[in-house]
């Protein structure tokens, strides 16, 4: 597992903007995501896994077990339960909402981290990938 602990940083998405649209994204705030270059780093502690993901000057921390669903607060105040599966390099989160379920397939190598989205009531994909 030599990607934990590494930090890989934005590089490009594709159809993501789609994605932000389907969530209910106001435009003016997606084409302002694009804008930003985060990065995001998985650590291993103990039984537990953090993803901290740096967005500008904002700073998030998920703290989750395998396996193991918890109530998560995103950006508006919205409470979903939230469910991220690892196996092997491989770290698979599936967001429960009255909309339908969406998944991140988060792939990681030592090179690359390459995210996958889908969502239940959506016929497309988005890809994110980030460099390390």
């Amino acid at each position: 597992m030599s990607f934990l602990g590494k930090k890989y940083t934005f590089d490009r998405g594709e159809n993501f903007d789609e994605f932000l649209k389907l969530i209910g994204l106001p435009e003016d705030q997606i084409q302002k995501h694009f804008q930003f270059k985060p990065t995001t780093t998985l650590i291993k502690e103990g039984d537990k896994y953090k993803i901290i993901t740096v967005h500008n000057d904002d700073t998030k921390e998920t703290v989750f077990e395998s396996g193991v669903p918890f109530d998560e607060t995103i950006d508006g105040g919205l409470k979903l339960k939230t469910t991220y599966t690892v196996d092997g390099n491989t770290v698979t989160q599936v967001i429960e909402h009255p909309n339908g379920n969406t998944t991140f397939k988060r792939e990681y190598s030592d090179t690359e981290l390459k995210v996958t989205i889908t969502a239940e009531n959506w016929d497309g994909t988005a890809y994110q990938y980030y460099n390390a």
